[in-house]
């Protein structure tokens, strides 16, 4: 039996915590709602994952985001308190929560949160009304209803353990302590740690990253002067997380934490399969080895099976989209011109979504000897080692000739890339007036795929090499998948289809649903006096 590091056993300890809060409590009465109309609600928002694709565990969090701003641009005066009742009723019709599990006490809790929300909002110095900052107040609120509802025990723990280790072992070059303070480092490895256990959006790491720097957030109540001071200072809050997300040095931590992440994920999964015997198991070396390499295998089938999901329903959402573009934009110009023809909608259909097909069948698999490299690691993290591991963190010198010269490289590269997809549209009598459609939804495929390649090295602990053709390919395709990727952040903003469900389909539905439950209960009451 070997001893197990200090911060193994805390992480055991607040693992136990999560197993006891999941047992549920007798004589506390829960929320209930139909189950018919949970149903129809439940399919509702399974067209809607469709419509607006997000990963899994971004769904509850995009739910109730979308589910407040409802309510709040839906009333003339913002002055007028919002129930938290209805909404976390819809939520939980929704799927979003489960049935006749969460505490009635917690509808209160969710009203103290909106109400304090909504008193940000409303004495805000200026801009309160802009739609960008009711976007962001109401994403960091999500965020805060979601805790209050289904906290995160398991996975705070498993973030403040990671953040724990990483914290000890990367440390900064002197060229780059003149420009970085080790405030700024700790900030950006917890930032970072969250991006690479989870893969958390900027709104929820924005929340915690409030909660890390003002640990009073979540006891701010309507009356204490703290919760004013707030209202008269939200934008410089925002303005400190947007810095905080973009900081240079997050680049750099991200890619330490990403190469180390599937090592604190394994003793997770371990720890959670069985937290109050874990202490015991682990403690024996042979187990321990033997549970890692099941945890990895498990870890690496199910990778295969999101991988592919993801890639489904990421070309779904943007196959949807151009569609849409399709009917409304493409063909009434095309007919005008006379140059719309059935190969034009195969085209482009088919290209983007073959491209995604090659991006994600062609995913390589861990390295040899990866495994092998994560038990390793893995032991001395569960066990301590007396050698501490360091991570340095060097500043890239770069010369303003050169600089200027990649630059330029880069801006011909983009320019050769675009040539050349007109090129060959020029050539197949592709319509002049699809070129901008097809470059736009090849280079958001082109992203999207990307971005799934990324995940499918999660569990690469060893460095792949690159070679010249890579290096070629890269030259070529990057200006492209930037490209994509800056629609991207635009196409999340602006999702028109998204905008169109949410403007002319969900209100109607809520009330419908709401009404299809109401009646439910007024045939109950009638059978009962039967």
């Amino acid at each position: 039996m070997k001893e197990l590091s200090k911060e193994t056993r805390i992480l055991i300890s607040k693992y136990k915590d999560w197993e006891r809060s999941l047992k549920t409590k007798e004589g506390i009465s829960t929320i209930h709602v139909d189950e018919i109309a949970s149903k129809v609600a439940s399919f509702y928002e399974k067209i809607r994952g469709i419509i607006d694709w997000k990963e899994g565990h971004l769904l509850k969090r995009s739910a109730i985001e979308r589910s407040l701003r409802k309510r709040i641009f839906s009333q003339m005066n913002i002055d007028t308190q919002i129930p938290a009742e209805p909404l976390v009723l819809e939520l939980i019709r929704s799927g979003h929560f489960p049935n006749d599990k969460i505490a009635e006490s917690k509808i209160d809790e969710v009203q103290q949160v909106i109400n304090k929300y909504i008193y940000i909002i409303n004495r805000c110095p200026e801009n309160n009304s802009s739609m960008q900052f009711l976007q962001w107040i109401t994403s960091i609120a999500a965020c805060e209803i979601e805790e209050v509802l289904t906290p995160s025990f398991k996975e705070r723990a498993l973030i403040d353990f990671m953040y724990s280790k990483l914290r000890e072992s990367i440390v900064l070059s002197k060229d780059i302590k003149k420009e970085v303070n080790e405030e700024e480092k700790d900030i950006q490895i917890f930032i970072n740690v969250q991006k690479a256990l989870f893969d958390l959006d900027h709104s929820v790491i924005s929340y915690h990253l409030i909660k890390y720097k003002y640990p009073y957030w979540t006891d701010l109540i309507d009356s204490d002067e703290r919760l004013q001071l707030v209202a008269q200072n939200i934008h410089g809050i925002r303005k400190e997380m947007e810095d905080h997300l973009n900081h240079p040095l997050g680049g750099k931590v991200s890619q330490l934490c990403q190469k180390y992440n599937t090592l604190f994920l394994i003793i997770g999964d371990i720890i959670s399969e069985n937290p109050s015997t874990s202490e015991k198991i682990i403690s024996d070396p042979s187990n321990l080895e033997s549970l890692i390499r099941e945890k990895y295998t498990k870890r690496l089938n199910g990778l295969n099976s999101r991988l592919k999901r993801a890639a489904f329903y990421s070309t779904l959402s943007i196959f949807l989209a151009n569609i849409m573009s399709l009917l409304v934009i493409e063909i009434p110009i095309s007919y005008y011109f006379g140059q719309f023809t059935a190969m034009t909608y195969a085209i482009n259909i088919l290209v983007p979504t073959a491209l995604m097909a090659f991006l994600v069948l062609t995913i390589p698999p861990p390295p040899k000897g990866n495994m092998e490299r994560v038990i390793m690691k893995t032991i001395k993290i569960v066990y301590g080692s007396k050698e501490r591991e360091v991570y340095e963190i060097k500043k890239l010198r770069k010369k303003a000739v050169f600089g200027l010269i990649i630059s330029l490289i880069y801006l011909i590269s983009f320019f050769a890339s675009i040539g050349f997809i007109v090129w060959f549209l020029s050539k197949i009598d592709f319509p002049l007036s699809s070129y901008p459609i097809f470059i736009i939804f090849l280079s958001l495929i082109a992203f999207a795929g990307t971005k799934i390649r990324e995940k499918g090295k999660e569990l690469h602990i060893i460095d792949t090499k690159e070679n010249l053709l890579t290096m070629i390919v890269d030259l070529f395709a990057l200006p492209i998948i930037l490209f994509g990727k800056w629609l991207t952040l635009r196409w999340k903003r602006y999702n028109v289809v998204s905008v169109f469900f949410n403007a002319l389909i969900d209100m109607p539905f809520s009330v419908f649903v709401e009404f299809l439950e109401q009646w439910r209960y007024f045939l109950k009451e009638k059978k009962e006096r039967l």
